[in-house]
Protein backbone atom coordinates (compact mmCIF):
# COMPACT_ATOMS: atom_id res chain seq x y z
CA UNK A 1 0.00 0.00 0.00
CA UNK A 2 2.86 2.39 0.72
CA UNK A 3 4.12 2.13 -2.86
CA UNK A 4 0.64 2.96 -4.19
CA UNK A 5 0.55 6.17 -2.14
CA UNK A 6 4.10 6.99 -3.25
CA UNK A 7 3.11 6.61 -6.91
CA UNK A 8 0.20 8.93 -6.27
CA UNK A 9 2.52 11.60 -4.86
CA UNK A 10 4.96 11.39 -7.75
CA UNK A 11 2.20 11.99 -10.29
CA UNK A 12 0.76 14.82 -8.19
CA UNK A 13 4.01 16.70 -7.64
CA UNK A 14 4.65 16.98 -11.38
CA UNK A 15 1.32 18.73 -11.85
CA UNK A 16 2.16 21.58 -9.48
CA UNK A 17 4.98 22.71 -11.74
CA UNK A 18 3.43 21.73 -15.09
CA UNK A 19 2.69 24.25 -17.82
CA UNK A 20 -1.08 24.32 -18.26
CA UNK A 21 -0.66 25.38 -21.89
CA UNK A 22 1.04 22.12 -22.82
CA UNK A 23 0.01 19.70 -20.06
CA UNK A 24 -3.49 19.16 -18.76
CA UNK A 25 -3.71 19.43 -14.99
CA UNK A 26 -5.80 16.61 -13.53
CA UNK A 27 -5.27 17.42 -9.83
CA UNK A 28 -7.70 20.26 -8.89
CA UNK A 29 -5.51 21.47 -6.01
CA UNK A 30 -2.59 22.01 -8.39
CA UNK A 31 -4.75 23.97 -10.79
CA UNK A 32 -6.17 26.13 -7.98
CA UNK A 33 -2.69 26.86 -6.67
CA UNK A 34 -1.29 27.72 -10.09
CA UNK A 35 -4.23 30.04 -10.77
CA UNK A 36 -3.92 31.83 -7.42
CA UNK A 37 -0.17 32.29 -7.85
CA UNK A 38 -0.46 33.64 -11.39
CA UNK A 39 -2.64 36.52 -10.10
CA UNK A 40 0.35 37.57 -7.97
CA UNK A 41 2.95 37.13 -10.72
CA UNK A 42 4.30 34.19 -8.74
CA UNK A 43 5.04 30.57 -9.56
CA UNK A 44 6.06 27.31 -7.95
CA UNK A 45 9.61 26.48 -9.02
CA UNK A 46 9.96 23.32 -6.93
CA UNK A 47 7.67 21.16 -4.85
CA UNK A 48 8.15 18.23 -2.51
CA UNK A 49 5.44 15.98 -1.13
CA UNK A 50 5.59 13.31 1.55
CA UNK A 51 2.88 11.06 2.90
CA UNK A 52 2.05 9.33 6.15
CA UNK A 53 -0.67 6.71 6.46
CA UNK A 54 -3.03 7.42 9.37
CA UNK A 55 -5.26 4.40 9.05
CA UNK A 56 -5.94 1.68 6.52
CA UNK A 57 -8.84 -0.72 6.02
CA UNK A 58 -9.02 -3.65 3.65
CA UNK A 59 -12.10 -5.63 2.65
CA UNK A 60 -11.71 -8.28 -0.02
CA UNK A 61 -10.30 -6.45 -3.05
CA UNK A 62 -11.05 -2.92 -1.76
CA UNK A 63 -8.58 -0.85 0.25
CA UNK A 64 -9.37 2.45 1.97
CA UNK A 65 -6.50 4.62 3.16
CA UNK A 66 -6.69 7.79 5.26
CA UNK A 67 -3.38 9.58 4.91
CA UNK A 68 -1.63 12.86 5.56
CA UNK A 69 0.11 14.77 2.79
CA UNK A 70 2.88 17.31 3.55
CA UNK A 71 3.62 19.74 0.71
CA UNK A 72 6.59 22.09 0.50
CA UNK A 73 6.44 24.71 -2.27
CA UNK A 74 9.39 26.86 -3.26
CA UNK A 75 7.69 29.97 -4.61
CA UNK A 76 9.27 32.67 -6.73
CA UNK A 77 7.64 36.09 -6.88
CA UNK A 78 9.60 38.78 -8.67
CA UNK A 79 13.05 38.62 -7.05
CA UNK A 80 11.80 36.92 -3.90
CA UNK A 81 11.98 33.22 -3.04
CA UNK A 82 10.16 31.73 -0.06
CA UNK A 83 8.96 28.34 1.17
CA UNK A 84 5.28 27.66 1.78
CA UNK A 85 4.22 24.48 3.57
CA UNK A 86 0.89 22.83 4.21
CA UNK A 87 -0.54 19.60 5.58
CA UNK A 88 -3.74 18.02 4.36
CA UNK A 89 -5.61 14.85 5.25
CA UNK A 90 -6.93 12.81 2.34
CA UNK A 91 -8.96 9.67 1.78
CA UNK A 92 -8.00 7.29 -1.02
CA UNK A 93 -9.80 4.17 -2.20
CA UNK A 94 -8.31 1.41 -4.30
CA UNK A 95 -9.89 -1.56 -6.08
CA UNK A 96 -7.48 -4.34 -7.03
CA UNK A 97 -4.69 -1.83 -6.34
CA UNK A 98 -6.11 0.62 -8.88
CA UNK A 99 -6.99 4.10 -7.57
CA UNK A 100 -10.73 4.80 -7.77
CA UNK A 101 -11.00 7.82 -5.45
CA UNK A 102 -8.68 10.33 -3.80
CA UNK A 103 -10.18 13.37 -2.08
CA UNK A 104 -9.37 15.88 0.61
CA UNK A 105 -11.07 15.62 4.00
CA UNK A 106 -12.39 19.15 4.46
CA UNK A 107 -11.35 20.40 7.93
CA UNK A 108 -13.24 23.70 7.88
CA UNK A 109 -16.55 22.77 9.47
CA UNK A 110 -18.16 25.57 11.45
CA UNK A 111 -17.62 25.11 15.18
CA UNK A 112 -21.01 24.73 16.84
CA UNK A 113 -20.20 26.21 20.24
CA UNK A 114 -22.24 29.33 21.08
CA UNK A 115 -20.73 32.66 20.01
CA UNK A 116 -19.58 35.23 22.52
CA UNK A 117 -22.67 37.22 23.66
CA UNK A 118 -22.74 40.64 22.00
CA UNK A 119 -24.21 42.19 25.18
CA UNK A 120 -21.18 41.29 27.30
CA UNK A 121 -19.56 44.20 29.14
CA UNK A 122 -15.85 44.22 28.29
CA UNK A 123 -15.00 47.72 29.36
CA UNK A 124 -12.65 46.83 32.25
CA UNK A 125 -9.88 49.36 32.81
CA UNK A 126 -7.83 47.36 35.32
CA UNK A 127 -4.19 48.39 34.83
CA UNK A 128 -3.13 44.77 35.26
CA UNK A 129 -4.70 44.15 31.85
CA UNK A 130 -2.27 46.47 30.09
CA UNK A 131 0.51 44.73 28.17
CA UNK A 132 3.15 45.21 25.50
CA UNK A 133 2.50 42.85 22.59
CA UNK A 134 5.71 41.08 21.58
CA UNK A 135 5.08 40.40 17.90
CA UNK A 136 8.40 38.59 17.45
CA UNK A 137 7.59 36.06 20.18
CA UNK A 138 4.11 35.47 18.73
CA UNK A 139 5.53 34.84 15.26
CA UNK A 140 8.34 32.64 16.57
CA UNK A 141 5.73 30.54 18.38
CA UNK A 142 3.59 30.30 15.23
CA UNK A 143 6.66 29.07 13.31
CA UNK A 144 7.65 26.58 16.01
CA UNK A 145 4.21 24.96 16.39
CA UNK A 146 2.53 25.37 12.98
CA UNK A 147 2.63 21.60 12.36
CA UNK A 148 2.63 20.23 15.89
CA UNK A 149 0.89 20.74 19.21
CA UNK A 150 2.35 22.23 22.37
CA UNK A 151 1.62 19.72 25.19
CA UNK A 152 1.28 22.61 27.63
CA UNK A 153 -2.02 23.54 25.97
CA UNK A 154 -5.20 21.62 25.19
CA UNK A 155 -5.48 20.31 21.63
CA UNK A 156 -8.82 20.73 19.88
CA UNK A 157 -10.14 18.80 16.89
CA UNK A 158 -10.82 22.16 15.23
CA UNK A 159 -7.64 23.80 16.46
CA UNK A 160 -7.26 26.96 14.39
CA UNK A 161 -8.48 29.46 17.00
CA UNK A 162 -6.82 27.67 19.91
CA UNK A 163 -3.52 27.96 17.99
CA UNK A 164 -4.01 31.70 17.35
CA UNK A 165 -4.88 32.24 21.02
CA UNK A 166 -1.68 30.47 22.04
CA UNK A 167 0.35 32.74 19.76
CA UNK A 168 -1.32 35.85 21.21
CA UNK A 169 -0.79 34.61 24.77
CA UNK A 170 2.91 33.91 24.15
CA UNK A 171 3.10 37.43 22.72
CA UNK A 172 2.04 38.72 26.14
CA UNK A 173 -1.74 39.09 25.87
CA UNK A 174 -3.30 38.73 29.36
CA UNK A 175 -6.20 36.38 30.00
CA UNK A 176 -9.38 37.55 31.69
CA UNK A 177 -12.93 36.38 32.40
CA UNK A 178 -12.32 32.99 34.11
CA UNK A 179 -14.38 30.96 34.95
CA UNK A 180 -17.33 32.25 32.87
CA UNK A 181 -17.15 30.57 29.46
CA UNK A 182 -18.94 33.41 27.68
CA UNK A 183 -16.78 36.09 29.26
CA UNK A 184 -13.37 37.45 28.31
CA UNK A 185 -10.57 35.42 26.77
CA UNK A 186 -8.92 32.67 28.81
CA UNK A 187 -7.72 29.07 29.16
CA UNK A 188 -7.37 27.64 32.66
CA UNK A 189 -7.72 24.29 34.46
CA UNK A 190 -8.58 22.49 31.19
CA UNK A 191 -11.47 24.90 30.65
CA UNK A 192 -11.66 27.76 28.17
CA UNK A 193 -13.73 30.70 27.03
CA UNK A 194 -15.55 30.52 23.72
CA UNK A 195 -13.33 33.34 22.47
CA UNK A 196 -10.20 31.26 23.14
CA UNK A 197 -11.23 28.31 20.97
CA UNK A 198 -14.12 29.26 18.66
CA UNK A 199 -13.37 31.22 15.48
CA UNK A 200 -16.56 33.28 15.42
CA UNK A 201 -16.26 34.14 19.11
CA UNK A 202 -12.68 35.40 18.80
CA UNK A 203 -13.76 37.68 15.96
CA UNK A 204 -16.61 39.01 18.14
CA UNK A 205 -14.22 39.46 21.05
CA UNK A 206 -11.88 41.58 18.90
CA UNK A 207 -14.85 43.75 17.93
CA UNK A 208 -15.87 44.32 21.59
CA UNK A 209 -12.76 44.32 23.77
CA UNK A 210 -11.28 47.67 24.82
CA UNK A 211 -8.63 46.49 27.31
CA UNK A 212 -6.37 43.51 27.87
CA UNK A 213 -6.21 41.68 24.55
CA UNK A 214 -7.82 44.09 22.10
CA UNK A 215 -7.46 44.92 18.45
CA UNK A 216 -8.34 47.51 15.82
CA UNK A 217 -9.99 46.49 12.57
CA UNK A 218 -8.22 47.77 9.46
CA UNK A 219 -9.64 47.94 5.97
CA UNK A 220 -7.06 46.01 3.95
CA UNK A 221 -4.54 43.20 4.52
CA UNK A 222 -1.51 45.28 3.53
CA UNK A 223 -2.07 47.34 6.70
CA UNK A 224 -1.40 44.33 8.93
CA UNK A 225 1.84 43.78 10.82
CA UNK A 226 3.55 40.54 11.77
CA UNK A 227 1.60 38.95 14.62
CA UNK A 228 -1.74 40.38 13.50
CA UNK A 229 -4.83 38.23 12.86
CA UNK A 230 -7.10 37.55 9.87
CA UNK A 231 -10.61 36.09 10.38
CA UNK A 232 -12.35 34.14 7.61
CA UNK A 233 -16.04 33.64 6.85
CA UNK A 234 -15.76 31.15 3.98
CA UNK A 235 -19.47 31.04 3.14
CA UNK A 236 -20.12 34.75 3.65
CA UNK A 237 -23.01 34.00 6.02
CA UNK A 238 -21.75 36.07 8.95
CA UNK A 239 -20.35 33.07 10.86
CA UNK A 240 -16.56 33.23 10.88
CA UNK A 241 -14.97 29.77 10.83
CA UNK A 242 -11.20 30.21 10.54
CA UNK A 243 -8.38 32.42 11.87
CA UNK A 244 -4.74 32.86 10.87
CA UNK A 245 -1.73 34.82 12.14
CA UNK A 246 0.52 36.94 9.94
CA UNK A 247 4.06 35.54 9.94
CA UNK A 248 5.57 37.10 6.81
CA UNK A 249 5.04 39.34 3.78
CA UNK A 250 5.36 38.53 0.08
CA UNK A 251 7.13 40.61 -2.57
CA UNK A 252 4.13 42.96 -2.77
CA UNK A 253 3.98 43.45 1.00
CA UNK A 254 0.88 41.26 1.37
CA UNK A 255 0.50 38.93 4.37
CA UNK A 256 1.66 35.33 4.52
CA UNK A 257 0.03 33.42 7.34
CA UNK A 258 0.37 30.35 9.59
CA UNK A 259 -2.60 28.31 10.79
CA UNK A 260 -3.81 25.09 12.38
CA UNK A 261 -6.57 22.60 11.52
CA UNK A 262 -5.36 22.64 7.94
CA UNK A 263 -1.80 23.13 9.20
CA UNK A 264 0.07 25.61 7.03
CA UNK A 265 2.89 28.13 7.12
CA UNK A 266 3.73 31.15 4.96
CA UNK A 267 0.47 30.67 3.05
CA UNK A 268 -0.92 33.58 1.04
CA UNK A 269 -3.58 35.26 3.16
CA UNK A 270 -6.51 35.09 0.67
CA UNK A 271 -6.91 31.25 0.74
CA UNK A 272 -8.06 31.22 -2.88
CA UNK A 273 -6.37 27.83 -3.30
CA UNK A 274 -8.35 26.32 -0.40
CA UNK A 275 -11.10 23.74 -0.86
CA UNK A 276 -13.14 25.84 1.59
CA UNK A 277 -12.91 28.99 -0.57
CA UNK A 278 -16.16 30.31 -2.04
CA UNK A 279 -16.88 33.47 -4.07
CA UNK A 280 -18.83 34.72 -1.03
CA UNK A 281 -15.83 34.68 1.32
CA UNK A 282 -15.47 37.59 3.72
CA UNK A 283 -12.44 38.64 5.74
CA UNK A 284 -11.82 40.73 8.84
CA UNK A 285 -8.35 42.20 9.43
CA UNK A 286 -7.28 42.95 13.01
CA UNK A 287 -4.11 44.61 14.19
CA UNK A 288 -3.34 43.78 17.81
CA UNK A 289 -3.05 46.72 20.21
CA UNK A 290 -0.92 46.59 23.34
Amino acid sequence: MLHLIQDLFEKRVNQFVSDKRTHKVFFPKAEQKQSALSKRDAEIVKVKAAGRIIEMNEEEEFQTVKYQAHYQYLIKQKEMLYMEEEIEERLAKFYKKALVMDEEINPYEYQKSPPLPTTLNLEETDERLSFQYDRLKAVQYAERWWNSYNPLYIKFENDCTNFISQCLHIGGAPMRGYPVQGSGWWLQNKKWSYSWAVANSLKLYFALSKSGLHAREVSSPDQLLLGDVICYDFEGDGRFNHNTIVTGKDADGMPLVNAHTYNSRMRYWAYEDSSAYTPNIKYKFYTILG
